[in-house]
């Protein structure tokens, strides 16, 4: 079976560095987008010869159809690209709000619209968006971010009936402990977090990694969120 090109929006660092890297251990090709081109190829060159990179800012949606246009036939697509603000109604920063919903809601879909023609119109074809647990699990200060992973999830559902037969599906991680921006904070905080799962962990990379692979590549399923929390919600 001949290599497979997925594009991971967002690959330059943390989760999506994780998957662009497995996407290159299962033999595949991947290609990487950052906002900056140099340290995106930076980042690819040292996941190896099968890892190309492009530029763009899914904040300034004209630059995703330039900064994607080197790209060729795409087989999977992983929209991993996200930013953290917290933003309470009480002072609330507008400028801030309007970036992460261009980010996410705009972003996300000029992305796919402009690969659409380059995706594989193919049941094997997937597309997986990041949400995030945030859209039912709020916290002081995520209106924003709560508000657009729930935009994530509706997108998921009209983008799978849109585009089928290729496949969309939407990721929604809850607190992923080894990541860059949780591996850092005290230790206290933690298991404060992992007490509230049945198991008393927390999510991996790994998990997400895994997650994102079947999405990818499970042809049965279309149009649906899946959570990676280790079972937060239950609790």
């Amino acid at each position: 079976m001949s290599a497979q090109t997925i594009v991971v929006i967002g690959g330059t660092s943390g989760i999506g560095l994780e998957i662009a890297k497995d996407v290159v251990a299962r033999g595949d090709n991947v290609v990487i987008s950052g906002r900056d081109l140099a340290r995106a190829q930076e980042v690819a060159a040292s996941i190896g010869p099968q890892a190309t990179a492009v530029a763009v800012d899914l904040s300034e949606p004209d630059t995703v159809g330039p900064g994607l246009a080197s790209v060729g036939k795409v087989n999977g697509l992983v929209i991993a690209a996200i930013e953290r603000d917290a933003n309470s109604v009480r002072d609330y920063d507008f400028e801030r709000a309007k970036r992460l919903v261009t980010l996410k809601l705009v972003g996300y879909t000029e992305t796919i619209h402009t690969l659409i023609d380059r995706l594989d119109p193919d049941g094997g074809t997937g597309i997986v968006l990041f949400g995030g647990r945030a859209k039912d699990i709020p916290y002081p200060g995520s209106t924003t971010v709560s508000s657009i992973n729930g935009g994530v999830e509706g997108m998921t559902v009209t983008l799978a009936l849109e585009l089928a037969p290729i496949r969309v599906n939407a990721l929604h991680p809850g607190i992923v402990g080894d990541s860059p921006f949780w591996a850092g904070k005290p230790q206290s905080v933690l298991d404060g977090h992992r007490a509230r799962t049945p198991g008393g962990e927390l999510a991996t990379m790994a998990d997400i990694v895994d997650a994102v692979q079947f999405l990818l590549r499970n042809r049965g399923i279309s149009g649906t969120s899946i959570y990676i929390d280790r079972g937060v919600r239950v609790t």
